[in-house]
């Protein structure tokens, strides 16, 4: 009886410093501007352990390696050369998981299709008129990550004027990469937002789920966008790919940001936005505009056949109304 009642005052003891590391913890935030766009982080702790310095030198090393805008990065050097070049950890790893949602969706999701981006104005480089279909046949001969191969640490090009736009996939991983320095430093309850992707661990001190609003256009698309859903989770990713913000227009027609690797032209299909949940950002974020250009039976299809991976769609009816649906493990995280 004694040593149960010994063991019993110990588990409260316990649960009381448990408590009470709770209560100590705060929230702190963190603010910033990098790769094109602001950052968010929110983390609870006793103090504050992580800075927005050592936030900004993460992503400025992400940049070095990754950017189209900065002339001295990596992927800078291997579009504008004609030589293999070596990675870094941080291509490394995004290339390779490029090569997996590549073959995935059957070439849905392609990094080779850098040249066409620029064509349509979406690169680095202001263009003065949009392409013709002669111009688009030409730059498809050098568009597909078959073109490409990743031994080692060492990009090869098989063909000459491959390049590659990682636009689509590396700001998911800077979010991962910075959720995993907070991870490393102890702090187990945060939200980090970069441009819209979203990574999230939980939960809160208080034991509560963390929530994330779901941007979409409103039913009227003249109108701003809105929050269309709150979702709450513990753990995991949550990125969102869209026409309805991004976009060039021609002769009254809205020219999408989402270029189709398949036909050389800007996705012109039902969807207007993709919302997918994950585990990481990286998967989430490679997988959302692949599934942009997909039908929604096919979007619905292709994401519930797959482990940890859910979907919100926002799309156009035949009518020309806008309307919603979503995956059943979707529907399960959804709070209001």
């Amino acid at each position: 009886m004694i040593l149960i009642h010994k063991i019993t005052v110990l588990v409260v003891m316990l649960l009381i410093s448990f408590l009470r590391q709770g209560e100590d913890q705060q929230q702190y935030t963190l603010h910033g501007y990098a790769q094109g766009t602001d950052y968010t982080i929110r983390y609870y702790a006793a103090s504050p352990v992580v800075s927005g310095h050592e936030v900004d030198s993460i992503l400025l090393k992400i940049d070095s390696s990754m950017s189209l805008y900065k002339s001295y990065s990596l992927i800078s050097r291997f579009n504008t050369s004609t030589e293999n070049i070596s990675l870094d950890t941080h291509f490394s790893a995004v290339m390779r998981k490029s090569f997996e949602i590549y073959k995935d969706t059957r070439g849905k999701f392609d990094v080779t299709v850098a040249p066409l981006v620029q064509a349509w104005g979406f690169g680095p480089k202001p263009i003065t008129v949009f392409p013709d279909s002669a111009k688009i046949r030409e730059l498809l001969k050098n568009v597909g990550m078959n073109y490409l191969e990743l031994r080692g640490n060492v990009l090869i090009r098989k063909k000459p004027g491959i390049q590659i736009d990682l636009n689509g996939i590396a700001q998911g991983y800077s979010v991962d990469v910075v959720a995993g320095y907070l991870i490393q430093k102890g702090i187990t309850s945060f939200v980090v937002e970069i441009g819209g992707e979203i990574r999230m661990k939980g939960p809160k001190p208080d034991g509560s789920a963390g929530r994330i609003g779901i941007e979409g256009p409103a039913l009227n698309e003249n109108t701003e966008p809105q929050i269309r859903h709150v979702i709450s989770f513990n753990d995991g990713a949550v990125t969102t790919s869209g026409n309805y913000r991004k976009y060039l227009k021609a002769g009254g027609k809205k020219i999408s940001h989402l270029i189709d690797p398949k036909t050389g032209y800007p996705l012109d299909n039902q969807l207007i936005s993709v919302t997918i949940y994950a585990k990481d950002a990286i998967t989430a974020d490679g997988y959302d505009n692949a599934v942009m250009a997909m039908t929604v039976e096919e979007a619905l299809a292709f994401v519930s056949a797959r482990k940890n991976m859910e979907a919100y769609l926002i799309y156009h009816r035949k009518d020309g109304s806008v309307t919603d649906t979503l995956t059943a493990g979707f529907r399960k995280m959804v709070v209001n």
